[in-house]
């Protein structure tokens, strides 16, 4: 029972340290937001403002426009997510109620797309969208969008489709029920929250990327929030730390919210389609 306890007890210790060693950036940055020049050229602040003030939030949306890009930013999500769903959705039915070569070709797809980096395929990314007319457009970071989005929502609505039992639509069908009916009318409010999950982490992976809407995005105009937020950092590094601080803290407000709201649904894709598969 000791050691039960001891071990209790250190697991305890390590994920509290873990959980520090993640919240050390976010605390870090929201109370630079709000702490004011004086305090910010301090050799040694305080981790608690003294003088807290909205000063640095002005300020970045004065200098920037953080709206603008926002709207950037929730134009391309939404769009990349809705779609990589729309498409993820039927595949995923496909590949776990089939078990053919089409489902092994699927599974090899989501594991060989996520060992490339993002460097590797930005030149022939770049070239294809170019003779599409797709550069500096929103048409084409959206698909770009949904393409690097595909292999995980396809993962994670495996593992919701698994979860449903096929008795439950081999009865409909017994009742009478044709193959469109029963998806209609059995399956997909069984699979209704799995689809919310998977696109809402579609969603905060496109709110949150950078390095696309970089190269792809000249137009000023087009530029998404992350982008943006470079423009606070000056020709020679040095950067303009509290607007910085304050306009990220508002960039990753959405994504820590939507990830509130999904954190147990991933999981539980996960691990249903880690057991079933």
């Amino acid at each position: 029972m000791r050691t039960s306890r001891a071990g209790r007890a250190g697991q305890y210790l390590a994920l509290l340290g873990y959980l520090v060693f993640l919240a050390f950036p976010f605390l870090w940055l929201v109370s630079t937001a709000f702490k004011s020049p004086r305090e910010l050229g301090s050799l040694h602040p305080a981790w608690i403002p003294e003088d807290p003030t909205l000063a640095n939030f002005r300020q970045a949306f004065d200098e920037q426009p953080l709206l603008r890009a926002a709207g950037n930013s929730l134009l391309a999500a939404t769009g990349a997510a809705l779609i990589a769903v729309l498409i993820a959705t039927p595949l995923a039915y496909v590949v776990a109620r089939r078990r053919t070569l089409l489902a092994r070709a699927a599974t090899g797809w989501v594991v060989v797309s996520q060992a490339f980096p993002l460097v590797l395929v930005i030149i022939p990314l770049f070239l294809v969208l170019k003779n599409l007319r797709l550069i500096d457009s929103m048409s084409g970071l959206v698909l770009v969008y949904v393409v690097w989005a595909l292999p995980f929502a396809l993962w994670m609505l495996v593992g919701y489709v698994r979860a449903v039992p096929a008795e439950l639509e081999e009865a409909a069908a017994v009742d009478g029920a044709g193959r469109l009916r029963t998806l209609v009318s059995v399956t997909a409010p069984l699979l209704a929250p799995g689809i919310v999950a998977t696109a809402l982490f579609a969603f905060v992976t496109a709110w949150n990327e950078f390095f696309f809407a970089l190269v792809l995005l000249k137009t000023p105009e087009k530029q998404t929030l992350p982008v943006v937020l470079t423009h606070f950092i000056g020709a020679e590094g040095v950067a303009d730390l509290g607007p910085l601080a304050a306009a990220a803290f508002l960039a990753t407000l959405p994504s820590l919210l939507v990830f509130a709201l999904i954190q147990r649904r991933i999981t539980g894709g996960m691990l249903t389609g880690a057991v079933k598969s």
